[in-house]
């Protein structure tokens, strides 16, 4: 068997947030694995590549928890092979797919047939630089969209699904309680998200003065405090942890701190978009900005900010989701919500945060790449000499402009599009790729 390529890293900014540690040093990547850290690394083996990696940082792969595919059933929008090619260019060496494909993924049937296309897949992109990254699939908790009736859980468990969500609220609270009673012992991760959809009604932006300002009707803060402060008692009453999907107010925020204060078994993220914008930025009308939950207000965004800081919210989620030109381009309040994003995270984040010394890299890598597997039951990788080489190297002052032609993904719905961005992956290891 052909061994991997070897690769010496001169003077790469190291980050690994397992061992709390930021440094310059040498990097000697061999067979798959980091062989060496060292402050400068004398003895090179031959053959070995070297890269100059000055200005650079290196650190462990992105883990995102929940983003769209479009395939199966809308190819149109994104194949496997493009949502594959946008994650590793954007980081990301692993990424959880939600359940809601056509078909739904909510039988073992499903599940092994998307395994099977999984097992082919071939990317649009120089391999030697970008291996493809690791697909999983959440599996449906309900068979209708209508949330009344579960899933074959205990079939599903048995096949590789990451875990169980609906990526739409489960509002029959009874349902919801004999899912997480029936989920305890599948030992599955389980994602939920806190909307009451009859509080939010027809709503397309947060409720506040913005919404008024701008015409459109608006999505009350307490659709997202009433549905979660119901979840939390049935998660305090049965002890099986779930994580808590795209918070996106102040009083979640506060409600979680609260709930992780008494014990209950709960992780939390929030979206990218929730943290970079507020319902200001919607006075563009552009569709883009058209989301689920809606962008907040900005004391919503500040709480959010915060909660990273302090830990209450865990990680980050890019919760990418395509669509084509056709289906975005309507009138604001008519746009399906969702963005793209897989590309877009880690500049925009790491030039808004920590080049502002808002949070330090090592709580960025922390809620991209860390806590992600955490909240998932995963063990975390480190940036240490042992570890397999599924790393990052990405440069935070590489220019490019956001263009179709520069994107990995089949559709560009962002607002960034057309606009200058600083930072990007040049390079990613994935293991024994």
């Amino acid at each position: 068997m052909k061994s991997d390529p070897t690769y010496l890293l001169r003077q790469v900014r190291v980050l690994d947030p397992v061992s709390n540690t930021d440094q310059i040093a040498d990097v000697l990547i061999n067979n798959g694995h980091i062989e060496s850290i060292e402050s400068q690394i004398e003895v090179v083996p031959e053959p070995a590549t070297e890269i100059e990696a000055e200005g650079l940082v290196l650190g462990a792969g992105l883990m995102d928890i929940y983003s769209h595919s479009g395939e199966p059933g809308h190819e149109e929008r994104e194949t496997f092979s493009s949502l594959a090619a946008a994650a590793i260019s954007g980081g990301f060496t692993r990424l959880a797919i939600l359940p809601n494909t056509t078909p739904t993924v909510d039988n073992p049937a499903t599940v092994a047939l998307l395994q099977q296309q999984l097992q082919t897949l071939k990317l649009p992109l120089d391999n030697s630089l970008f291996p493809c990254p690791h697909l999983q699939f959440w599996g449906a908790i309900s068979i209708n969209r209508e949330g009344q009736q579960m899933s074959e859980l205990a079939e599903l468990a048995q096949t590789p699904i990451i875990g169980f969500t609906d990526d739409r609220p489960l509002e029959n609270l009874a349902l919801l309680r004999r899912v997480l009673e029936y989920l305890q012992p599948l030992n599955k991760p389980i994602a939920l998200v806190p909307t009451n959809r009859d509080l939010r009604g027809n709503g397309v932006m947060r409720e506040g003065f913005a919404s008024m300002t701008y015409g459109l009707p608006g999505s009350p803060a307490v659709s997202e405090a009433a549905a979660m402060a119901g979840l939390l008692e049935l998660i305090a009453a049965t002890q099986t942890p779930v994580h808590l999907m795209r918070v996106s107010t102040r009083r979640g925020v506060e409600l979680i701190a609260d709930a992780k204060a008494r014990g209950v078994p709960i992780t939390a993220s929030t979206t990218w978009m929730h943290l970079l914008l507020n319902s200001n930025a919607v006075k563009s009308y552009d569709p883009n900005l058209r989301l689920e939950p809606p962008l907040g207000n900005e004391e919503d965004r500040q709480a959010l900010i915060e909660g990273i800081k302090q830990g209450i919210i865990d990680a980050i989620a890019v919760d990418h989701t395509p669509y084509t030109y056709e289906e975005k381009t309507v009138a604001f309040a008519e746009a399906p919500p969702g963005v793209i994003g897989l590309e877009l995270v880690l500049p925009l984040l790491w030039q808004q945060f920590v080049i502002t010394q808002e949070w330090s890299a090592l709580k960025l890598w922390e809620v991209l790449s860390v806590n992600p597997r955490l909240c998932l039951g995963q063990q975390p990788l480190s940036c240490q000499p042992g570890q397999a080489a599924e790393l990052v190297l990405f440069d935070p002052q590489a220019t490019w402009t956001v263009e179709i032609k520069s994107l990995k993904s089949r559709c560009a719905n962002t607002p960034w599009l057309g606009k200058q961005l600083n930072g990007r992956v040049v390079r990613v290891w994935n293991g024994n790729q």
